[in-house]
């Protein structure tokens, strides 16, 4: 038993060392540089003021023209060719002109680097040297699948200092995804390689999800047998641990007890950030539960919040169905907002955000014996932040299950099940320690992590030693 073991070791040991050790580093790279993505603040900001005078048809009339049945949400903002609606429901998403409801979708570059220009220009960046570089369906830092329902995409230099790109969604012309040269530098330093985030293979997401999860399962199975090789091994003198070996192996032998609790979590953690439902649930509303959240609402009670007009400074509307009720919500600022809804008594906009009894209503129709909705704090355990800073985000307690709802625009953050509420704990809490003490300290964080990913660097590099020594041997 004891020889396999060892034998197992040795050679996943080999076949690993290089993959732990770039695991370590690209795990310190990614901890202060993110994937590149374009944030809620740099989405907003590169909005103009809506242009009332084009915008002439009814909402209702947009979603009819946009032909998605199952429509839900619908947006209108300013683009450098006019005002658009932004149609959108759980199949797919679809622009049509406020002016007349003709499509609004993009097949030109020009009009695409024209899009980016009015953009960089609402966000102060330089894009007198703008140009469009290319119109794809992937690149390394496309291939997330929340992009899928904007593909074809236009990426744009905007040929700035900072090497800014930005990407336009040929469905929507709306920018989706930002990155500066650093961020992408310093990402083939990161996330590429710690995801193992190749575009041939993360373009195909079963394929990808598939080959990580079973590298980090062998490597956990690596890990793991060391962990018991080393526990057995453990010689004590007296009140001294050593080691029987010598040299490098002494050397992995002990940094490796040193570090058994953090790899084995580490690795284990970051094998389950590939689980995707296999023995967690995912956190997704069931078939039913989406029925109600995602009801089709008739649109035709919107004509009630088209008689508030727009004012010149708002610079994007969204009508919403929350609860079997549309919703109309203007915003003039990142932080401020004006909601509305349809049949509501009083249309002079004084609510900025849903109430505790209107989630209280719409919880009440997907589970039973739910509790009145609390605020979630910032720093609560399971934490949830809404898309508006300051908004309330609401958790609906229904036994076992709980419903996290955005007060801003009523969309259902988090589903949080006994099962997702220890996911939450055996993958995020163990792999980036987010924990919340830490998250109130962390500049205390940023040391752990980085000791602590130096430490199994450390302990990497002696594995590869080894290893190297072992295959000249053993060739």
């Amino acid at each position: 038993m004891m020889g396999a073991i060892v034998l197992s070791h040795r050679w996943l040991g080999i076949a690993f060392c290089l993959l732990f050790a770039m695991w370590f580093t690209t795990g310190i790279v990614m901890h202060f540089v993110p994937f590149p993505s374009l944030t809620e603040a740099e989405r907003f900001a590169g909005l103009a003021p809506v242009d009332r005078a084009e915008a002439k048809i009814a909402v209702a009339d947009a979603v009819a023209a946009s032909g998605i049945a199952d429509a839900t949400r619908a947006r209108l903002i300013q683009r450098s060719d006019g005002p658009v609606y932004i149609v959108s429901g759980p199949s797919r998403v679809r622009a049509v002109r406020a002016s007349d409801a003709a499509d609004a979708s993009v097949t030109s570059s020009d009009l695409a680097s024209a899009i980016a220009r009015a953009h960089a220009h609402s966000r102060r960046l330089d894009a007198a040297q703008a140009g469009t570089v290319a119109r794809l369906d992937y690149d390394q830092w496309s291939v997330p699948n929340g992009f899928d329902r904007h593909r074809p995409l236009f990426r744009i230099a905007l040929g700035d200092v900072a090497g800014t790109e930005v990407y336009v969604s040929s469905r929507t012309g709306e920018i989706v995804l930002d990155s500066t040269r650093s961020q992408r530098g310093w990402n083939w330093a990161g996330s590429v390689f710690h995801w193992i985030y190749p575009t041939v293979l993360r373009s195909n997401w079963v394929l990808w999800d598939r080959v990580v999860w079973t590298l980090s399962l062998l490597a956990l199975l690596a890990a793991l047998l060391g962990a018991v090789l080393g526990i057995v091994r453990l010689k004590m003198r007296g009140a001294v641990i050593s080691s029987p070996y010598r040299g490098w192996h002494a050397l992995h032998h002990l940094i490796g007890l040193a570090a058994t609790a953090f790899v084995l979590s580490w690795i284990f953690s970051g094998w389950l950030s590939m689980d995707h439902g296999r023995l967690f649930s995912r956190g997704q509303l069931t078939a039913a539960e989406a029925g109600v959240v995602h009801a089709v609402p008739d649109w035709r009670a919107a004509s009630s919040l088209d008689q508030r007009p727009i004012a010149p400074s708002i610079r994007e509307v969204e009508w919403f169905t929350f609860g079997g009720k549309v919703y109309r919500r203007d915003r003039d600022d990142l932080a401020r907002q004006i909601l509305i809804g349809a049949g509501d008594a009083s249309q002079d906009g004084q609510a900025g955000f849903l109430s505790a009894r209107e989630v209280q209503d719409l919880t009440a129709r997907l589970a039973t014996g739910c509790l009145a909705p609390s605020s979630v704090a910032d720093q609560d355990d399971y934490p949830a932040r809404s898309i508006v800073p300051g908004a309330p985000v609401y958790r609906s307690r229904c036994g076992d299950l709980w419903f996290d709802i955005d007060g801003a625009d009523g969309s259902v953050l988090q589903r949080l099940d006994a099962s997702r509420r220890a996911y939450r704990w055996f993958y995020s809490a163990l792999h980036t320690l987010d924990f919340p003490i830490l998250m109130a300290h962390t500049h205390l964080r940023d040391v752990l992590i980085v000791g602590l990913c130096a430490l199994g660097l450390a302990f990497s590099i002696t594995g590869i030693a080894i290893g190297w020594r072992r295959l000249r041997l053993s060739l």
